[in-house]
């Protein structure tokens, strides 16, 4: 081999040595500052949910904390009213279990731009941030939830279509991660964790209301079995119901909400006690509630801020009293097998009223605040509620004996008289005979 082919060989040798330790020396520089965590892999290493007994929920306005006490989780605002437990569950579960979609190298400073900044004062920019601790106090975790990609998407290389939202774990200072998960129930709002259980009335036989600050009856009803209408008690003699009008009070509380629990250091400010009015409902299981209402005054205003708007919510409470039946009744010439299967839907109901009564017991040392729409049947005045016949000051005729139905006489108009012949026209001449 000659010497020059020699030469050119070892220089196309060093060329390619030095480029490969070149592209190594990039690789590893690369890798050194890229995000802890990759795609598909979980945002949060070894997250012990199970463990978590506090949750500190953080926005630009309010904050919850979330508390477990004997495995129930319950809402500190709302002095440790029962929290919804399923949501919370979800929350758990889907945190210890969720992955990285895209990592974005970056330092804290940069919260901002994801909409993570725990300085800011507006919900847009501010974003939320969770605190998890175990029953020590010791933290599990701290990530912040900022922007939804769709709503971020001319900063973000996902495009208009993308879903999820950008969220910092705040123990890995790499980066932020974009995550397919949007988490529409987080909420640093206090009554949104509340649990849904309310007072539920059925079968219901009669019912009272007073009148506004006062405890006079401004109307009362009853009804002889489940079948039957409501109908003035013997306090109102020979006043009629309208049916249409009562209807909506058989299904009262069926399925009754709430919107917010009212801290007991609140209801004094939000009460309206010159206004109160009391509702008595009696059911034919033996259930009877005791019920207080009143208009509830707006929250007030924020130093700086505008006056919020009126509200027609109204603040309850309420009280249960039971005389639950101990045995069952049992009809004359009851067969055997027909008496062990009524028997078991009796016991079957009488426990599912036990633990109705239990739960509405729970509710008593409770000031809720319902919409004006919940309640509304109770609102309205005697009046509303009678029958007002054909018509205000028109009475039906009456009905001929033996007749069932009749159309009444009509009256004929007088008709004009004819008129006379006018003497001015001759008389026709006689036809002369044959």
């Amino acid at each position: 081999m000659k010497p020059r082919t020699v030469i050119i060989l070892w220089i196309v040798a060093l060329v390619l040595g030095a480029s490969i330790y070149l592209v190594k020396q990039s690789a590893s520089g690369q890798d050194k500052n890229a995000t802890n965590r990759t795609p598909g892999q979980t945002l949060l290493a070894d997250f012990a949910a199970d463990k978590a007994e506090t949750i500190e929920i953080s926005g630009a306005e309010q904050s919850v904390t979330l508390a477990s006490k004997d495995g129930k989780w319950t809402v500190a605002q709302r002095d440790n009213f029962p929290a919804n437990s399923r949501n919370i569950n979800d929350l758990l579960r889907t945190l210890a279990e969720l992955k990285v979609a895209q990592g974005i190298e970056a330092g804290p400073s940069f919260a901002p731009r994801f909409g993570m900044d725990e300085k800011s004062s507006a919900a847009e920019t501010r974003g939320l941030t969770a605190v998890f601790k175990d029953s020590s106090g010791k933290e599990l975790a701290k990530v912040s939830f900022g922007k939804n990609l769709d709503a971020a998407a001319s900063n973000s290389p996902f495009g208009g279509g993308a879903t999820g939202r950008f969220v910092r774990n705040h123990s890995d200072e790499s980066g932020f991660y974009a995550v397919s998960e949007v988490f529409g129930t987080l909420s640093e709002d206090p009554k949104n964790w509340l649990s849904e259980d309310f007072i539920k009335v059925e079968k219901i036989k009669g019912i009272s209301v007073t009148k506004p600050g006062s405890d006079e009856k401004e109307w009362e009803f009853t009804r002889a079995d489940e079948n039957a209408d409501f109908a003035f008690t013997e306090a109102y003699p020979g006043v009629k119901t309208d049916a249409a009008a009562t209807t909506p009070l058989k299904s009262l509380f069926s399925f009754s909400r709430f919107d917010d629990v009212v801290p007991a250091a609140e209801v004094e400010k939000k009460a309206t006690p010159e206004k109160l009015q009391k509702a008595v409902i009696t059911t034919f299981e033996g259930f009877t509630y005791r019920i207080t209402l009143q208009p509830a005054k707006p929250a007030a205003a924020k130093e700086g801020a505008e006056a919020p708007a009126a509200t027609d919510n109204y603040l309850m409470t309420v009280a249960i009293e039971a005389d639950l039946a101990k045995e069952r009744k049992k009809p004359e010439g009851e067969k055997a097998e027909e008496a062990e299967a009524a028997q078991k839907i009796f016991d079957d109901r009488l426990k599912a009223l036990a633990d109705r009564l239990e739960k509405t017991k729970a509710l008593e040392s409770r000031t809720f605040e319902v919409s004006k729409f919940t309640i509304d049947a109770l609102l309205k005045n005697r009046t509303e509620f009678m029958d007002k016949g054909p018509g205000p000051g028109v009475a039906a005729p009456p009905i001929p004996e033996g007749i069932s139905a009749f159309t009444p006489p009509v009256e004929i108009p007088a008709q004009p008289a004819p008129e006379e012949a006018s003497p001015a026209q001759p008389a026709a001449p006689e036809k002369p005979s044959e």
